[in-house]
């Protein structure tokens, strides 16, 4: 993937190696999936942490985060960290675009680097939890770490495969915007557990729906694309599949159960976002078929 020579986004906040308590951002930063091991990877590429987190804190609190402590953070992470930037940057741009031709205007969201643990809007999470997005507070979480769990874990390598997951929670700060997510959420409230499950499987897919999109309309206007990258992405999309990851953990299959899709479905969710370029191809509520 072809990412060094674009710009770098100013919307990145550097929590890493700030006091574990607070998780604040550090100064001279870069510019602004447990409970149980199926948790580890049930909030991978999740909309809404407060399902797991709900225990611990209440969504849409108003959580400081006060001001950084100095700390240590890995020189080996800091290309990583610039990767995070300039994808970053791209989805800003590329939504913009997409947002201006529809008469709207795209409200960027925040992207808030950590290690370890980090209080966000939607409550208190650890590495473990992966990346995730907050609706309460428009903001992207990531502990840099992942992209190691991803490598190795998850078996699927690349920057490509990365660029996907940042472009996948940008997919729900989408949905935030548009309206889709507060509409889900209302009706997740008042749903029985199965057709709840099956709304948040509605959302994940369109997230991945929404970041091949992305992938098009970039790779049109920059060419970030290079051989094998495609396929990058799609392994990630099929590596956070439900049954892959109910099949690791429990042995066995349960599609009542699902939250994100199957290895199948996010495969092509991801693939119709890439080939149509198109928002109003996204809609996975009013798919005949997922």
């Amino acid at each position: 993937m072809r990412w060094e020579m674009g710009r770098r986004s100013s919307n990145v906040e550097d929590g890493r190696g700030a006091s574990p308590m607070g998780r604040g951002v550090r100064a001279g930063g870069i510019g602004g999936l447990g409970i149980v091991a199926i948790a580890l990877v049930a909030m991978f590429l999740g909309v809404d942490p407060s399902i797991i987190l709900n225990g611990l804190s209440g969504v849409g609190g108003d959580v400081s985060q006060p001001a950084a402590v100095p700390g240590t953070v890995n020189p080996a992470q800091e290309k990583e960290a610039d990767f995070v930037n300039a994808v970053l940057a791209q989805t800003e741009d590329t939504w913009g675009d997409i947002f201006s031709q529809a008469g709207q205007q795209y409200v960027q969201p925040k992207l808030f680097l950590f290690d370890g643990q980090v209080n966000s809007a939607c409550g208190l999470a650890g590495a473990a939890s992966g990346p995730f997005y907050c609706p309460a507070d428009q903001k992207v979480y990531l502990d840099l770490s992942f992209f190691d769990e991803l490598d190795q874990r998850f078996g699927a390598p690349g920057d490509f495969a990365r660029a996907y997951v940042i472009a996948h929670e940008v997919g729900h700060h989408v949905q935030t915007l548009l309206g889709i997510s507060s509409k889900v959420s209302r009706a997740r409230g008042q749903a029985s557990e199965a057709d709840a499950n099956q709304l948040s499987v509605m959302m994940e897919l369109q997230a991945d729906c929404f970041a091949g999109v992305w992938a098009r309309h970039t790779n049109d206007r920059q060419k970030i694309l290079e051989d094998g990258d495609i396929e990058e992405g799609l392994n990630a999309a099929s590596a956070v599949g439900d049954d892959r990851i109910q099949k690791a953990t429990r042995g066995y299959v349960v599609p009542d159960a699902f939250t994100h899709g199957s290895s199948q479905q996010r495969m092509r969710w991801f693939k119709q976002g890439l080939q149509t370029g198109d928002v109003n191809s996204c809609d996975t509520f009013q798919a005949q078929r997922l």
